[in-house]
């Protein structure tokens, strides 16, 4: 799990999207970036909770925020999960797993009783200034949205 809390300066990061374009940190400096990592995408609770900030980004945008997702998917992967659900922003492929390192979310996890190595759905909210606003550990992937509005 990831050491990162409120009040951090977020790790710069530079990673390619769905199409192939570089997103960085200091392309969002000035305003405020929701960047949710998530473990794999078109997963139900994958789905679930990028659809949910989909159905609220107009309302999140309205407060200022700009959406990041990420995923140790590939750019082919994350360009069919975009288009297949119409989301509005990126999706960052971030095969190489330096974002997600950077953030400290890659490590142990347990399903069904089996032990192994993935992406901690985790999301961070990043201020204008760099500076992390929210570290969310525990989404609610059908109700993100309402989560980082109300905090």
């Amino acid at each position: 799990m990831t050491t990162l809390k409120v009040g951090d300066s977020a790790p710069n990061f530079s990673a390619i999207d769905e199409s192939g374009n570089n997103h960085s940190l200091s392309d969002f400096k000035g305003k405020k970036l929701i960047l949710f990592f998530y473990p794999k995408a078109s997963t139900p609770g994958c789905t679930n909770e990028a659809c949910n900030l989909r159905d609220n980004y107009k309302e999140l945008q309205e407060k200022g925020y700009e959406i990041l997702g990420v995923s140790a998917d590939s750019a082919k992967r994350q360009s069919n999960f975009k288009n297949k659900y119409e989301f509005p922003f990126p999706l960052l492929a971030d095969e190489e797993k330096e974002v997600i390192n950077a953030f400290g979310i890659w490590g142990p996890k347990k399903f069904m009783g089996k032990e192994y190595d993935g992406i901690h759905r985790t999301t961070f909210v990043i201020n204008e200034n760099g500076i992390l606003d929210q570290v969310i550990t525990k989404v609610k992937t059908k109700d993100h949205a309402a989560q980082i509005l109300n905090n």
